[in-house]
């Protein structure tokens, strides 16, 4: 995935998502997005296709879809591994959690 790939959340777990929220890679090793109401950004420290973030910062703002991007941060924060296929991207883990991403 180059810098300037933006990949936009199409479902979380299944269920489809219809707000923003997309996951850059602007540097080895880095990651940063726009959740719903907050841009977010932090480390993927493991070795593909392994997928490790650690701690995520993001702004503070509130907004009505609060409840989905703690739902977003919290799944995002359990992603072990990666998958990419063509203009598709999935993050999974054991136990079946899954966000599925396109690029736009």
């Amino acid at each position: 995935s180059g810098p300037d790939d933006q990949w936009h959340l199409v479902r979380l777990n299944g269920e489809a998502v219809e707000t923003q929220i997309t996951l850059t890679f602007p540097e080895k090793g880095r990651l940063a997005g726009q959740a719903p109401c907050n841009s977010y950004f932090g480390e993927q420290t493991a070795p593909l296709p392994w997928f490790e973030t650690g701690a995520i910062g993001a702004t503070r703002r509130a907004c009505p879809e609060m409840e989905l991007e703690g739902r977003y941060f919290q799944a995002f924060s359990e992603m072990t591994m990666i998958e990419r296929k063509g203009d598709k991207f999935l993050l999974t883990n054991h136990t079946g959690v899954l966000l599925y991403y396109r690029m736009q």
